[in-house]
């Protein structure tokens, strides 16, 4: 079974929520951290936390829309530890809105941080990976879906989209990277408590305030949240399933948490469509 001790990690959106605790569980178990987020004050004062030393932690500011930033991020990690033994792919937040009200622009936005700069980063990673000599663990990329991947609710049809389409890319590389002793793999949160719920209404202001004729049924969206919020997990309830993907001899496609994630996974593979359109729909 592969060690953390010593794996060089990227994580991105370090600064706080699934990322924050990522980057603490991971440094917990003696792995080399190269942390990224566009909030350099609370970057700085994590891996300064982490590692006062910074012998083993590397804070790199900077925004994964960005292309140099992007490029700047493989090249620190290369040039202070001289590989790159993994990637967690976590930086991206969601917009909520009815689509009809969304403006595409928005819509566009929400896919570049989420999907497109994911995809591009670990473009750049993989030749890295797949060139240098075996580390303490094989080259392992991580990518943090949602079950929103697999279960779209209305008013939050933008964000699951990315997820969705974040399924479907980590899967087909899975595939593409299998031959050169690569692996990919997807974890599904549920229901976290962490800043993402409120960044998500700041990105969401301008269509959930003018929301039309839909406005009538945000009542009772607002209610289904704070059900949820009754049974939310932990940042650390995702960060183990990282852990766990970077560590296991034969790390599995898929995981999920907190247990309330599970169930609804299992609710999708067995009840038909309409069922589940019939309990996530919109209620006043």
């Amino acid at each position: 079974m592969p060690s953390l001790t010593d794996q060089v990690v990227i994580i991105t959106g370090a600064s706080s929520g699934i990322g924050e605790a990522t980057a603490r569980r991971l440094a917990r178990g003696g792995a080399r951290l190269v942390i990224s987020a566009r909030r350099s004050d609370r970057l700085g004062a994590l891996a300064r936390e982490l590692d006062p030393s910074g012998a083993r932690v590397l804070a790199v500011a900077g925004d994964v829309t960005v292309e140099a930033d992007r490029r700047r991020l493989v090249a620190a990690a290369r040039e202070r530890f001289g590989r790159i033994d993994a990637l967690v792919n976590n930086a991206g937040y969601g917009t909520r809105g009815p689509v009809e009200r969304v403006p595409v622009e928005l819509i566009r936005r929400n896919f570049e941080t989420n999907l497109f700069s994911l995809i591009a980063l670990t473009q750049l990673v993989i030749p890295v990976m797949r060139e240098q000599p075996r580390g303490p663990a094989r080259g392992r990329i991580v990518n943090i879906g949602s079950v929103a991947g697999r279960i779209a609710r209305p008013l939050s049809s933008v964000y699951d989209a990315t997820k969705h389409a974040l399924e479907a890319i980590t899967d087909g590389l899975r595939g593409e990277l299998k031959p050169f002793g690569l692996d990919v793999v997807l974890i599904r949160p549920g229901f976290i408590r962490t800043e993402f719920i409120a960044a998500a209404d700041q990105a969401s202001a301008a269509p959930m305030e003018n929301a039309g004729p839909y406005a009538p049924y945000l009542a009772g969206y607002q209610r289904g949240h704070e059900r949820l919020r009754l049974v939310a997990g932990t940042g650390d309830d995702v960060a183990r399933l990282v852990e766990r993907a970077l560590t296991a001899t034969r790390p599995r496609s898929h995981y999920a948490a907190p247990a309330h994630a599970k169930l609804f996974l299992f609710l999708k593979w067995l009840l038909p469509t309409c069922v589940i359109d019939c309990l996530v729909r919109l209620q006043k």
